[in-house]
């Protein structure tokens, strides 16, 4: 089963999940939004449903969402209509392979570093992707610091189609990553090694 196709399967349920930590996810939104200005055009890569960049919409001038899923985008497209929001564009492509026509003020990769298997090019590519002094946020979660049980597991699950890639990182890496790529942590987010590390990163001036 391709990435696509397994991401399709899950588009539905996926959807219909609650929020599993609500408050912390809405911190997340209001700190995201800090770094954000009325003017801006926000890149979004592994938007899923699209709940976050619809949540955003409100307070930039464009969100560019996309995702390998063309179910998961025809829900965000949908849900879009629904809340009236017209300043979301959805489009299936990954990051790899989307070309811009002119960077962006902010990139978005939430819950999505983890399951890319040529992370660094990703992380790479989200910093070619914007204006100097932009900002990446990343929401990732980390296996390796925890749940050692499922580096066993997961790959059983991956042979019948049940699980995607997932790489077993630390936030250590995470951040080493970042950085090489030249990237300057401006906030740092993590109540326990039991919650994704949520960073927002700063490109330079220069």
């Amino acid at each position: 089963m391709t990435s696509a196709a397994f991401w399709n399967s899950k588009a539905d349920t996926y959807f219909e999940q609650p929020i599993k930590f609500p408050k912390l996810y809405e911190k997340k939104l209001e700190l995201t939004r800090r770094f954000m200005q009325p003017t801006d055009r926000i890149f979004e890569f592994g938007c899923g449903t699209g709940g976050t960049a619809i949540s955003h919409s409100g307070s930039v001038k464009e969100v560019v969402a996309t995702d390998i899923s063309d179910r998961m985008i025809e829900i965000g497209q949908r849900e879009a209509e629904k809340a009236g929001v017209s300043n979301v564009q959805f489009e299936v492509t990954s990051i790899e392979d989307y070309r811009p026509s002119e960077p962006f003020d902010m990139v978005l990769g939430l819950s999505i570093l983890h399951l890319i298997k040529d992370r660094p090019a990703a992380i790479q590519k989200a910093f070619d992707l914007l204006k100097p002094g932009g900002y990446f946020v990343s929401g990732t979660v980390c296996l390796g610091d925890r749940h050692n049980w499922l580096r066993l597991v997961i790959p059983f699950m991956q042979l019948f189609g049940a699980a995607p890639y997932v790489a077993f990182l630390k936030e250590t890496d995470l951040v080493q990553e970042l950085e090489s790529s030249g990237f300057e942590i401006v906030e740092r987010l993590r109540p326990d090694k039991y919650v994704a590390p949520f960073l927002i990163c700063r490109k330079p001036l220069a």
